[in-house]
């Protein structure tokens, strides 16, 4: 049963809809492998054995009674431990005042996950936030010496073992981006509000992150991706935030139908010759195949617009704190406009963005989709990351354009660390995105199973 451990979400349903293989012979062998594998790298942190094993043999007997429950049945996943999951531990990354919480009601992402058939075998960890976090840092899976990034780090360090084939990650910075990139998975930042949040933010007294912050899938295809987000997506009724926008299935793109923007890099930085390769090589491939290919970027200052996403950050983490003021006071000083009115910074903050996001959407009027590297290097040592994180994070260009995002698993560098390309596209065209980046897939390496897994 080893064999399904690296099996894509997808076919693993399908491998269980036709009874070539039952969920019970599935999650015993995640079981198993979780076992062998995750003392090294404290990538689930919360794991429901017993109740994964029962819910798998009553997904085998469903088969034999009222059917297929639904897209994912029987399927093993995990979720990061941002998400509240009813009758399982929910820590929010080991926060010490939830190191014992267990929520009574599942979240949203969980609540249709579990109604799309899936089992949750258990938690992964993240977000990796608190200096005093009850939980270890996970370890990344091709070097268990380095991160495999932040804050979605368990997500990220799990699906790439293949303790999980499907996991739901946390967005507000980079936290999806920079796991998939470090890990060598997929990963996908959804457009903002795409899907709900409910239950998401459960530490907080009030829902305070109303923008930027986005739940989205990672795994270890394009194919899971876009399976996992047709369920997620749509309003909830509590999110007011989430419009009722129709999920399509748009007919897969043949290259000469696409404009594709693309760049080696991001103005001020530098990255690994690797890394600049491959989006370069990926651009030729994609002319060679018929599409139209620019090189460019949107007219947008990028170092300015993640600084923005910085401000906008710690306007909203600082309501409700122990220590408002000092927010309010740092986030003011960051926008140069000398004000001491958190609203007032809050209000000139999202104007700001408007005029970024008005700027990415005439981008996308010209083009389908925006290549570019996902990082500027491979992951660092534990330790050895930087104090800057503008450092770690400058191509986090998702989060105020509000544009879905991707990144795609393209190759391994010379220490033998895996890398990504992101590729971003028109905001509420995710579906369409779903379509370029699995083309995208075709062109590049896409996901490798590390050494020793």
């Amino acid at each position: 049963m080893d064999d399904t451990i690296f099996v894509p979400a997808h076919e693993l349903a399908t491998a269980i809809r036709q009874r070539e293989v039952s969920s019970s012979e599935v999650v015993d062998a995640h079981l198993a492998h979780i076992e062998r594998h995750n003392p090294s790298l404290n990538a689930i942190v919360t794991l429901d054995e017993g109740g994964a094993r029962r819910r798998a043999r009553e997904a085998d007997d469903a088969l034999a009674g009222e059917g297929v429950r639904g897209a994912l049945h029987g399927v093993p996943i995990t979720l990061e431990d941002c998400h509240a999951t009813a009758g399982m531990r929910s820590t929010w990354g080991g926060l010490p005042s939830s190191a014992d919480h267990v929520p009574g009601e599942d979240n949203t992402v969980a609540a249709r996950l579990k109604a799309a058939g899936a089992i949750l075998i258990g938690k992964t960890n993240g977000p990796e936030i608190w200096p005093d976090s009850v939980f270890a840092h996970a370890n990344n899976p091709w070097d268990t010496t380095r991160t495999p990034g932040g804050s979605s780090a368990g997500p990220g360090a799990a699906l790439a073992a293949g303790l999980t084939p499907l996991d739901v990650g946390l967005d507000t910075l980079g936290s999806i981006q920079n796991p998939a990139h470090y890990c060598g998975i997929y990963g996908m930042r959804p457009t903002e509000h795409r899907v709900p949040l409910t239950g998401v933010f459960f530490l907080d007294p009030v829902r305070k992150l109303r923008v930027m912050s986005v739940a989205g899938p990672m795994a270890r295809s394009a194919e899971d991706l876009r399976l996992a987000l047709g369920i997620l997506a749509g309003p909830d009724d509590y999110d007011s935030h989430v419009p009722p926008v129709p999920w399509r299935e748009p007919n897969p793109p043949e290259a000469r139908d696409l404009r594709i923007a693309w760049s080696p890099g991001f103005p001020g930085s530098d990255f690994q010759d690797e890394i600049r390769v491959a989006v370069e090589e990926a651009a030729r491939e994609l002319a060679r195949r018929g599409a139209v290919v620019e090189e460019g970027l949107p007219r947008v200052d990028l170092r300015q617009q993640y600084e923005l996403a910085e401000e906008l950050f710690g306007l909203l983490a600082g309501t409700f704190s122990e220590e408002p003021t000092a927010f309010s006071e740092e986030a003011s000083a960051n926008s140069g406009g000398g004000r001491h009115n958190p609203l007032e910074n809050y209000l000139m903050a999202l104007d700001r963005r408007d005029r970024m996001m008005e700027a990415w959407a005439e981008f996308f009027a010209d083009f389908d989709a925006l290549i570019l590297p996902a990082g500027t290097h491979t992951a660092e040592r534990h330790g050895e990351e930087p104090d800057d994180p503008s450092e770690e994070y400058p191509y986090a260009l998702s989060q105020i354009s509000g544009c879905p995002m991707i990144v795609v698993p393209a190759g391994v560098d010379g220490q033998g660390l895996p890398f990504g390309l992101q590729v971003l596209g028109r905001r509420w065209d995710d579906e369409r995105l779903l379509e370029i980046a699995h083309l995208l897939s075709e062109l590049v390496t896409g996901f490798q199973r590390p050494s020793g897994y």
